[in-house]
């Protein structure tokens, strides 16, 4: 199957998003806004000082009639000719028209004049006369936060499919949200296939290090997944089959037994479980023996599951996860289809004579930078990369355009 249309295969086997449900903020960092984020508040919800000062009603000079800090009601309304001393985010009184900034005040008291703002903070006394000292007189509205600036009660402030990050989070408990509705994270078993993977230590013996494990795990949490289980299966067709059966998760990921080896027992213990084959091999390089499955529930009325089979090499499994599981869990966890993102090639990128070529590349103010040791069981250039490039077959001369797959952690 070509590349593209993997890609775009991997997202309709979501079919729809999961269900949605209200989260309190904590939970719903990395998750997608099923509803639109809408705000229970005007923002501010009271025009506010911008600025340490004084607000002022009226022209100067005026008298202080005491202060107001952040958190404080003001004690009445200000009268022409008279100011309080104000407080960065505390509520304007009634009648104030502007805020002098603290560096543009002086403050006269018992009858000795230039004392200067910073002075008369420092002192505590509230009292006096203010005088304007600034460049400009203060017009009305200076330095004043008006109530609604930032949005009004009601107001829709992101729409659904809005990806739910730390900046997401303040905007809604700002706007007096406590909950959130949010699709469900997907949940995901890894299972790493093979009797050859050691857990811990170096390579001996014919053995060799799991190096997908660790790699998988944070990236698929990354994709909004609620990774359930990470656990090895030996090359047993029979205990594969069962752990495809018996697996709770929405999708599935596999690691090894995609080709067509002795002891590459996934298609059979695909079949035998009961699972349809979605994408078969894709024309992809390295990673074309990945594979797509639905499978059935893992019990009666149950939700139809996935099953994505990523090759063995490191490499490989990157760029199946790249082409199949990132956009299948992007998808179940009500994310939108991405952008494409494409940047300049900054060197020739070498491709493959019939199949896409996923490259990494260090990112560089000429473009994409192709990395050394991109081979399919090599992560050391991956390591270093900033995006994967799909290098169209034949590849591209340097300044044409490439299309960027974002690499983990990036």
């Amino acid at each position: 199957m070509p590349w593209q249309r993997a890609r775009a295969t991997a997202r309709a086997a979501a079919v729809r998003p999961l269900p949605a449900a209200e989260a309190d903020l904590a939970d719903a960092l990395g998750r997608a806004l099923a509803e639109p984020l809408v705000a229970r508040t005007d923002l501010p919800p009271f025009d506010t000082s911008a600025m340490d000062g004084w607000a002022v009603a009226g022209p100067g000079p005026w008298v202080l009639r005491g202060r107001v800090l952040a958190g404080q009601q003001p004690a009445g309304p200000l009268a022409d000719g008279t100011a309080v001393r104000i407080a960065t985010g505390a509520p304007l009184p009634p009648g104030a028209t502007a805020v002098l900034r603290r560096e543009h005040g002086t403050v006269e008291r018992r009858g000795t004049p230039g004392r200067d703002g910073g002075a008369a903070a420092d002192s505590g006394e509230d009292t006096g006369v203010l005088h304007d000292r600034a460049p400009r007189p203060a017009e009305p509205g200076r330095d004043v936060r008006p109530r609604g600036q930032e949005c009004r009660r009601g107001e829709p402030l992101l729409p659904a499919g809005t990806a739910v990050t730390p900046a997401v989070l303040g905007l809604a408990a700002a706007a007096g949200c406590d909950r959130l509705a949010v699709h469900r994270r997907p949940t995901v078993e890894l299972l790493l296939l093979g009797d050859e993977l050691l857990e811990s230590g170096p390579p001996r013996d014919g053995l060799v290090r799991d190096a997908l494990g660790p790699l998988l795990v944070p990236w698929l949490a990354a994709c909004g997944a609620g990774v359930v289980g990470r656990r090895m299966v030996r090359d047993d067709r029979g205990l594969l089959r069962d752990a495809l059966r018996r697996s709770p998760a929405d999708v599935v990921v596999t690691t090894g037994g995609t080709a067509a080896g002795p002891v590459d027992f996934l298609h059979a213990a695909l079949d035998e479980a009961g699972g349809r084959l979605l994408v078969d091999s894709v024309a992809v390089r390295p990673g074309h023996p990945m594979l797509l499955a639905a499978l059935p529930p893992a019990a009666a009325g149950g939700a139809p599951r996935t099953l994505v089979g990523l090759p063995g090499n490191p490499l490989a499994a990157v760029a199946g996860a790249a082409t199949l599981a990132v956009p299948l869990l992007r998808a179940l966890g009500g994310h939108p289809a991405a952008a494409p993102r494409r940047a300049p090639a900054a060197a020739d990128l070498p491709g493959h004579p019939r199949d896409t070529r996923l490259l990494p590349v260090r990112l560089t103010a000429r473009g994409a930078d192709p990395l050394a040791f991109d081979g399919p069981a090599m992560l050391r250039g991956f390591a270093l990369a900033d995006a994967l490039a799909a290098v169209p077959p034949g590849g591209l001369a340097a300044g044409e355009p490439v299309e960027l797959l974002e690499a983990p952690g990036r």
